[in-house]
């Protein structure tokens, strides 16, 4: 019985330590503090802060990385508090301090930001220029000639006076356009934990987030913003982008309408309806790699869309369309490249726009 106390021990201590660790994590966010290697809302909830800020430039993933570490550290660098990337209580006050004051700031109309200046404030507003298709270069910080035509490019579209400066109706615009509101990240992030929605928000970056909201299984109403139309789809496959089917015959026939008759790889800007929750999206209309006659993921020797011999991905019968088609959301990439297709986006962007400016 003796010899058997050290594998015993050996099988306890990983638990006892993975318990600590657990327990650890939990006491550390309920009294205020995040630090790599959590995860959870509250990290979300910094990150996207931390973006608005302009210290970091990724899509909140809600885990605490040496991306959001390093974010943290050059904010306390900048603002003279201990550079450890933790997030503390001197921390987190800060950065409520400063959301704030870019909240009123701007509500106040006291936020002018025009050629020449540079900081973070400039920073950020590249950051939603970019995000909305105005600006095609990474963000420096610096308000030179190619940030101030993106703001004219902006302000011609949306009936503003062309005077390349991002003045207090100008950044309004971008935060009603990014789905802020005039509210701070914080709140927002605080609005979502709750389970509330910014029926402003249309655009979800499909990694972590719109491929969770829209599962495979799913059902979902598109809405084609440029006819009116509407129809149901299931997303059935994909990873990179959600593969989906008509659920009948009937929707696809209003799809193959929306088309003008004829299936094509054209993108079309698109609001996809979940559970509720509106999403910009890009549909491309040309129905592939599956036969509607066969049994889903069989081997089959044609699939449609000239994808020859594979399994059949066509898992939706008697629908009349033959496999899937493409339905793209922020950020998403195609299967083939696994890169961003910039027509996807642009469409993306587009159906945000039109559903921000509608109020859909």
């Amino acid at each position: 019985m003796q010899k058997k106390k050290p594998a015993l021990f050996a099988v306890i201590l990983p638990l006892l330590i993975a318990c600590i660790m657990i327990n650890s994590s939990m006491v550390f966010a309920s009294s205020g503090i995040l630090k790599e290697g959590m995860s959870g809302s509250q990290v979300t909830s910094l990150q996207r802060d931390l973006n608005t800020l302009g210290y970091l430039d990724v899509t909140p993933t809600g885990y605490y990385g040496s991306l959001t570490t390093a974010a943290v550290k050059k904010l306390q660098r900048n603002y003279g508090l201990k550079e450890d990337g933790i997030a503390g209580p001197d921390t987190l006050s800060l950065i409520k301090r400063l959301i704030n004051e870019r909240t009123a700031s701007r509500s106040s109309g006291g936020t002018t930001l025009k050629e020449g200046m540079s900081g973070s404030s400039v920073t950020a507003l590249q950051k939603d220029l970019k995000a909305l298709g105005y600006l095609s270069v990474d963000p420096t910080g610096y308000y030179g000639s190619l940030t101030k035509e993106a703001v004219k490019k902006l302000q011609a579209k949306h009936g503003l006076e062309q005077d390349g400066i991002a003045g207090p109706k100008t950044l309004a615009l971008i935060d009603r356009l990014m789905g802020r509101s005039g509210s701070s990240a914080s709140q927002s992030a605080a609005t979502a934990s709750r389970g509330g929605l910014d029926k402003t928000n249309y655009l979800y970056s499909w990694f972590g987030n719109a491929e969770n909201i829209f599962k495979i299984g799913d059902t979902a109403q598109v809405y084609d913003i440029r006819t009116g139309r509407t129809f149901n789809i299931k997303r059935t496959y994909g990873y990179n982008h959600a593969d989906c089917e008509t659920l009948t015959a009937k929707d696809t026939e209003i799809m193959l309408s929306i088309y003008g008759g004829s299936w094509s790889w054209e993108r079309r800007p698109i609001i996809v309806i979940v559970n509720g929750r509106k999403m910009a999206a890009s549909m491309a209309g040309m129905p592939h790699a599956g036969v509607d006659s066969a049994p889903a993921n069989t081997y089959v020797k044609s699939r449609s869309g000239g994808y020859g011999a594979g399994d059949n991905l066509d898992s939706v019968k008697n629908n009349n369309m033959n496999g899937v088609f493409d339905v793209h959301f922020l950020n998403s990439k195609t299967h083939g490249t696994n890169r961003v297709d910039e027509n996807h986006q642009k469409a993306v962007r587009e159906a945000a726009e039109w559903a921000a400016k509608n109020k859909f």
